[in-house]
């Protein structure tokens, strides 16, 4: 299990050699007198699948929040493939390639799920604010929208109106909607809460198949176990705002500070 706070170059590779995407050094948010985070570092190497948890109150959605640039941290720094984007508006971070399916425009209810996944596909190619696309344009974007749908299993969906879909179908309109932006970093804040045993099965393949498909980094809150387990290469565990441990599934199921602190009251 590794340790953290280990002094060096922020965006170069790791010892192993892969190349980092995204590295937080050092950072803390305060809210007036309460620290909802406190002196937190990460390293995602690229192509990764990182999961973060930790009990309620451990400062995920928090930390998350700095990540994406809803808020910046009070000390400490962020990079993400190279660039320091500490300050960086949340909107730039997306640009440059990092998406949050909590951050990205909203899922429109009244679209279907074709319209909504257009939007940001026309964003992401620097069609949103043209008055006009070419033919070749819009059968491009078609292509991708459909090569969207197709990846995460709403093929048959996509003429539905998106608020008449299942609760499990709008998250992954959603996610869709998300990879619509081509990014190169996927945020995703508890992407089965709120679902039953079958849709959590459906998001969980959905994810695996988004992370084994190709050039894409995962960084997900989650608290069913059972997926982050099946998920994730890495895991990291944050307790009241701090980093309580990190390591594999099989280092974090056999520590007992974890146990005591998350997996043991989850039981």
């Amino acid at each position: 299990m590794s340790e953290i706070g280990t002094s060096r170059t922020l965006g170069a590779a790791t010892s192993s050699g892969v190349e980092t995407i995204l590295e937080v050094a050092g950072a803390s948010k305060r809210f007036g007198s309460l620290v909802a985070v406190r002196d937190v570092s990460l390293t995602v190497r690229k192509g990764e699948l990182r999961a973060i948890i930790g009990p309620n109150g451990a400062g995920k959605t928090t930390f998350f929040n700095l990540i994406s640039g809803v808020f910046a941290p009070s000390t400490g720094r962020i990079v993400f493939e190279g660039r320091d984007i500490t300050t960086l508006a949340a909107h730039r971070r997306v640009a440059l390639g990092m998406a949050r399916t909590f951050q990205i425009t909203e899922i429109f209810p009244e679209l279907t799920v074709f319209e909504n996944v257009r939007i940001g596909t026309e964003v992401a190619m620097g069609y949103a604010l043209r008055p006009w696309i070419s033919r070749a344009g819009k059968q491009e974007v078609r292509r991708r929208v459909e090569d969207i749908l197709h990846l995460a299993g709403l093929t048959a969906k996509a003429d539905r109106l998106v608020g008449e879909l299942a609760h499990g179908d709008q998250r992954a309109a959603e996610i869709a909607m998300a990879l619509s932006l081509r990014p190169h970093l996927l945020l995703l804040d508890e992407p089965t809460a709120g679902m039953g045993d079958q849709e959590t099965y459906a998001i969980t393949q959905l994810i695996r198949r988004l992370h084994r498909a190709g050039n894409i980094t995962i960084v997900l809150i989650e608290h069913d176990m059972r997926v982050v387990f099946r998920l994730a290469d890495m895991i990291t565990v944050l307790d009241q705002g701090c980093l309580l441990a990190e390591g594999t599934p099989q280092e974090i199921a056999a520590n007992e500070a974890v146990q005591a602190a998350y997996l043991g009251k989850a039981a």
